[in-house]
């Protein structure tokens, strides 16, 4: 049995019941056979996959907090601290039902890579809770958030561990773990990124991910000799990097025509309006049922459905495994040219294969949605430096970071043999900077 198959079965044996993380595994190790193969010997005697694919700690911890009826309410806290190899950890915090181990387990292994990709000096972590800030009160979130912090305070800090907002985590969560933080160790550091602007934050932080992911997409296409103007997009999700990437896109000149929530979807004909969702989602953090209110010709629908619209760019930025084999053909069917993704691994493998054997671009979320944490690690310079960017000057850098990784991936494809196959090339490339750390620090 080759290495790739021995640790791809230990993985699987060894941590029962988190499909999500077996899959980032096997995807990433399946893409990179080609270079272990080659370097199997050295591999297999360092053990090197083993220690890739076993974080450095996983923390579990009880938040008990009370809600606004006086009755405590408990919920299950992680953090797992991946590898630390080019840098301190860095990976963001996400609060959501569906949270257990094996999604952030899955979340922090991605991570390793795509802050690899970024070309910046940061590790793999990623953290979070079974907690909905929907539907709760700020003093309610508030409580959550200082209870969280109290435990995490222990287990971060500015060179050491640098968390981050993702799926439920936004701007007033941020800010709630941040006082807890400083109130507790006494410090004044920047040990979360997504701050506010008057306390540490950057310019351009919240539109990274979403603006990242077509700064890559538009240098991707512009690759493969298509012109991102004139094209129809269709985007998944409604959230800060669906947003975001909806803005950048229309800005660029495409038309974007859906976006979603978990209830349903938006089809909007005309192109999606984007002060109108703004203003649904960021200031009354409503459902898209809304969004007719504001253009009376859309269309809402219930349930799934936006792979079902004719586009050339599909965009899915909700969550992960929302892209399924169905939605695939269906694109495919339609005549769809590239699948770029903003979230985390929100193409099944399923989907990915059947995309990349139609010959459909597919750009994975390890490079495109790696804008965010990019303009993460560009706050901490910041925070470091006890400096404040301009909105332009972070943007560029953002660009720039955005075009290398492309460029990057398309390369180390060429390199190994698999032009075109940009999963590889994501992976291979994220992948020998950290081996590279990983050898030079001996076994640890």
């Amino acid at each position: 049995m080759s290495y790739v198959d021995e640790v791809i079965e230990k993985v699987i044996a060894q941590n029962p019941s988190q499909p999500e993380f077996h899959q980032a595994v096997k995807e990433v190790l399946e893409s990179l056979r080609v270079v272990i193969e080659a370097n199997e010997e050295k591999y297999r005697k360092d053990a090197l996959l083993e220690r890739l694919v076993n974080p450095e700690r996983a923390i579990i911890f009880r938040v008990p907090w009370v809600d606004d009826k006086g009755q405590v309410q408990v919920n299950t806290g992680y953090r797992v601290q991946f590898n630390s190899a080019i840098g301190p950890y860095k990976g963001g915090l996400r609060l959501h039902p569906s949270v257990n181990l094996g999604i952030i387990k899955f979340l922090g292994f991605e991570q390793i890579f795509k802050n690899s990709l970024t070309g910046l000096p940061i590790g793999g972590g990623k953290g979070g809770a079974d907690f909905d800030p929907k539907g709760k009160s700020d003093r309610e979130v508030m409580a959550f958030c200082q209870s969280f912090m109290t435990e995490l305070c222990k287990h971060i800090g500015a060179d050491t561990d640098v968390p981050a907002g993702d799926i439920g985590t936004g701007a007033r969560e941020i800010g709630y773990m941040f006082g807890q933080y400083k109130r507790i160790r006494g410090v004044y550091e920047g040990v979360l990124t997504g701050k506010g602007l008057s306390y540490g934050g950057s310019l351009a932080r919240t539109e990274a991910t979403g603006y990242g992911l077509l700064y890559l997409t538009k240098e991707l296409l512009k690759l493969n000799g298509i012109d991102i103007a004139g094209k129809t997009v269709c985007v998944s999700g409604s959230g800060n990097v669906a947003i975001y990437a909806t803005e950048k896109a229309t800005q660029m000149g495409a038309k974007v025509v859906t976006v979603s929530d978990s209830n349903g979807w938006v089809y909007d004909p005309d192109g999606i309006d984007i002060a109108a969702l703004k203003e649904i989602k960021e200031v009354k953090r409503a459902r898209l049922t809304e969004y007719k209110n504001y253009r009376p010709n859309s269309e809402y629908h219930e349930g799934r459905g936006v792979w079902s619209i004719k586009c050339d760019i599909a965009l899915p930025c909700a969550t992960q495994n929302e892209l399924h084999l169905d939605d695939a053909k269906a694109l495919v069917a339609n005549g769809c040219l590239a699948v770029c993704e903003g979230a985390n691994m929100p193409t099944t493998m399923e989907a990915t294969e059947y995309l990349q054997a139609n010959n459909v671009i597919f750009a994975p979320g390890k490079a495109a949605n790696a804008g965010g944490v990019a303009t993460s690690a560009l706050e901490m310079s910041q925070n470091s430096e006890r400096l404040s960017w301009s909105f332009e000057e972070v943007d560029q850098k953002l660009q720039n970071i955005m075009v290398n990784i492309c460029h990057n991936m398309v390369d180390a494809a060429k390199r190994y043999g698999c032009e075109g196959n940009y999963v590889a090339g994501a992976n291979i490339a994220g992948f020998e900077k950290v081996v590279d750390a990983m050898t030079a620090q001996g076994i640890c």
